[in-house]
């Protein structure tokens, strides 16, 4: 609460016969005001919502009485794409790695989506295969292309011998160091 303190003059005079007035000074008590803050803090802790956290869909294969089928992809709706250095993507249709193309992550994009345009929802697949001498930036490139294109069915694997002796080989054919 507030108060009001009156202190007289103390009979200091300025000329003959005049009286100085009291003088009224204020203290306000800040107590309840911190009170208050704290009680609105509290408040505020306990009504706001915290990040929910989010989880991935994962889509898993169907259950078959074949078992050796059922990681298999047909062969007409399969993509491989493989990250190399100097942000370089190679990729293939199919399951024939000696077809291996060259393209940039600027390219990518197009590459998908034509593939995606003329393959079956249910046939279409792409797999993922990062290179020793591939950035992380370039894999989240790569799964980042996966989101913007709407791609559900992808996977994410190391590169076989071959492969990566035939990405030495076009590196080396083309310069890349």
């Amino acid at each position: 609460m507030a108060e009001m303190e009156a202190k007289s003059g103390g009979g200091h005079k300025k000329g003959p016969g005049v009286k100085k007035g009291k003088k009224l000074s204020t203290r306000v008590d800040l107590t309840p005001m911190v009170d208050l803050g704290f009680l609105l803090i509290t408040f505020f802790i306990f009504t706001t919502t915290m990040a929910q956290p989010t989880a991935m869909n994962l889509n898993m294969p169907k259950d078959t009485d074949k078992p050796d089928e059922l990681n298999k992809v047909k062969e007409s709706g399969a993509l491989t794409i493989m990250m190399g250095k100097c942000d370089v993507v190679y990729y293939y249709f199919g399951s024939d790695p000696t077809k291996l193309q060259t393209s940039g992550y600027k390219d990518i994009r197009k590459i998908i989506l034509d593939k995606k345009k003329i393959t079956p929802v249910d046939d279409f697949y792409i797999t993922i295969k990062p290179d020793k001498d591939a950035t992380y930036k370039n894999a989240v490139d790569i799964l980042d292309e996966m989101a913007i294109n709407d791609i559900k069915r992808y996977s994410m694997i190391d590169p076989t011998d071959d492969e990566y002796k035939l990405i030495q080989m076009t590196e080396q054919a083309g310069g890349i160091k």
